[in-house]
């Protein structure tokens, strides 16, 4: 017997790239539940897959978002119902992208990241970033 109470792992999957393509174009969840008539409480349920999102909402919600509908589907491996890549033994990289996917610092500092054409600049921003961070070394410690 299945346990009723837990999130299905396609509703997350499918809220995850509802909040992912939100962030992404810097919309709050007030105005996309605002373009819905609903309350931005049924968006944060439906990032977080504790609802289920109806096939008729997911229509209206890419046609706000500006995506087709199958972005929401994309990247999930519905034999482990997990997205494609998590499974791999870089498990632990691809959580932790998509957890940086999923805050709106994150979709930020990739959007940002991505429009720096020079790639000596990249690179030196890459090296800050690495000796910033905990494994870069330095560990941010002062």
């Amino acid at each position: 017997m299945t346990d009723d109470k837990r999130a299905h792992p396609i509703d997350i999957h499918v809220g995850g790239r509802v909040r992912l393509r939100r962030t992404m174009l810097g919309m709050s969840q007030d105005k996309l539940a605002e373009s819905l008539g609903l309350t931005f409480q049924q968006i944060q349920k439906y990032e977080k897959g504790v609802n289920r999102i109806g096939a008729s909402r997911v229509f209206e919600i890419s046609r706000i978002l500006g995506v087709p509908i199958q972005f929401f589907y994309d990247d999930y491996n519905a034999d482990t119902g997990m997205s494609y890549g998590f499974a791999e033994s870089e498990a632990d990289d691809g959580a932790a992208m998509m957890g940086l996917l999923n805050t709106p610092e994150g979709v930020q500092l990739c959007k940002h990241f991505a429009s720096i054409t020079d790639p000596k600049i990249r690179k030196r921003v890459l090296e800050l970033v690495k000796s910033l961070s905990d494994e870069g070394g330095a560990g941010g410690a002062a």
